[in-house]
């Protein structure tokens, strides 16, 4: 999956909890929600209000793009909590999104079956 593919596809998944993400489709996006942050918080001049609008804009995207990859490592989405411990949480999770899919459907859907994935 490409830059704008996985851009697009969070999009019209906005907020769509089911299914699968790869992990090109988690980076991209993720990526992109750090690069939209970076340009608002240098270029614009009144940054609290305008940053603010596009993180909350961004929130639900992003949480349902990582449901969806823990789902593709057949994990529960609830597991996103793991995040509130401090550190570890955020290890966990980064190995985790780093971790390659199941390539065989499991209980959240198919293999997502991103070239780069494999």
């Amino acid at each position: 999956m490409q830059f704008h593919e996985a851009i697009q596809t969070c999009f019209i998944k906005y907020a769509n909890f089911n299914g699968r993400a790869s992990r090109s489709e988690y980076w991209w996006f993720f990526l992109f929600v750090v690069l939209v942050n970076l340009v608002a918080s240098t270029f614009i001049e009144q940054q609290g209000a305008i940053t603010g609008i596009i993180t909350l804009a961004l929130f639900l995207p992003n949480l349902a793009v990582q449901v969806r990859r823990l789902h593709d490592i057949d994990r529960s989405g609830w597991w996103i909590l793991i995040i509130a411990v401090p550190l570890i949480g955020a290890i966990i999770m980064i190995y985790w999104t780093i971790k390659a899919g199941s390539p065989a459907t499991n209980q959240y859907g198919e293999y997502p079956g991103a070239e780069f994935d494999t």
